[in-house]
């Protein structure tokens, strides 16, 4: 099946559970298959990934809406100008698993497209069906706000 691998992490991310994940995914393949006369060309891996995530975040609404809700305070989370880029990968994996597991939905979700599935802003803002200046700053919120929670020492968390 093609992208399974990468469909399946984008909704292990979102909804936080293996076996969770692996319903998603096998209803959001279904779904591509009745619906896939409806595709019409271009890149298959972002169409699969968008339904993928709407496949997500319609079971997340029916099953845990609390994981949707998004605390958004803009002056907490609107980064300063920084001039050195956040460094995922040298991260150790484990602080960087629970990390990722702290963030809302949407910063998992665009964190995930773009850092472990490479997809371009232009792609992401397809799947996510979202201005890519909504990904944009997204994407800068979540790097900011995954930082400063690697940066917490462990035990000290908010």
């Amino acid at each position: 099946m093609p992208h399974f691998d990468a469909a399946y992490n984008l909704a292990r991310w979102l909804t936080r559970s293996e076996e969770d994940s692996r319903d998603v995914v096998q209803e959001a393949y279904l779904r591509a298959f009745t619906f896939f006369e409806s595709f019409r060309g271009g890149d298959a891996r972002a169409w699969l990934f968008a339904i993928v995530r709407n496949t997500c975040f319609t079971w997340l609404r029916k099953n845990r809406s609390s994981d949707l809700a998004t605390e958004f305070d803009e002056t907490i989370h609107t980064p300063p100008p920084s001039a050195e880029p956040l460094e995922l990968r040298l991260a150790d994996a484990e602080m960087l698993r629970e990390g990722l597991e702290k963030l809302p939905a949407e910063h998992r979700e665009v964190l995930v497209l773009r850092e472990m599935e490479g997809l371009s802003y232009r792609e992401i803002a397809e799947v996510t069906g979202t201005a890519i200046g909504t990904v944009m700053s997204r994407l800068s919120r979540a790097r900011k706000r995954l930082h400063d929670l690697l940066a917490v020492p462990a035990g000290e968390e908010s």
